[in-house]
């Protein structure tokens, strides 16, 4: 991938939500399937995790992911639960404020990582979990988890 994606927050509050009728740990391994496709073809080295009510059902690390990318999986899982939206999302959020979320005092940013790569999978509304990607820049990490969501829902 030779340019970075770029995202406003506008972009991001125009990509579809996902949000279907029943999700279980079958529909997350399918999810995480679809995420090790999108990483395959694009060559990435890339950490993919599917958390789905508080347990993690789906993980795979290609490439050079390892260890490292655990607390930045977490991190960013912890936001996109929190605020109940794409990791970037909250993070364009607050630039576009002028106060990078790093900046806030209320947070402990060891466990809430406002950077690119998780999104939120909501039941009926209800955020139930999350797919999260790192180990690339975090706009690629969103991009990957962005389209393992479009096929998973297309193929749906």
């Amino acid at each position: 991938m030779s340019e970075l994606p770029e995202y406003t927050v506008a972009d991001l509050e125009r990509e579809p939500v996902f949000d279907v009728p029943a999700f279980d740990n079958d529909d997350a391994v399918g999810l995480g399937l679809a995420a090790l496709e999108v990483i395959d073809e694009r060559g990435l080295d890339l950490a993919v995790r599917i958390v789905l009510r508080g347990d993690v059902v789906f993980q795979a690390k290609l490439g050079a992911s390892g260890p490292g990318n655990d607390p930045w999986l977490a991190g960013k899982a912890a936001v996109a639960e929190r605020f109940g939206e794409p990791s970037l999302l909250v993070r364009r959020r607050h630039e576009e404020a002028g106060t990078p979320f790093e900046a806030r005092t209320d947070v402990d940013h060891e466990l809430l990582r406002a950077h690119g790569g998780s999104i939120p999978l909501r039941v009926n509304g209800e955020v139930v979990g999350t797919i999260t990607t790192s180990g690339e820049p975090d706009v690629v990490d969103h991009a990957t988890a962005a389209e393992a969501i479009r096929r998973y829902l297309d193929e749906g």
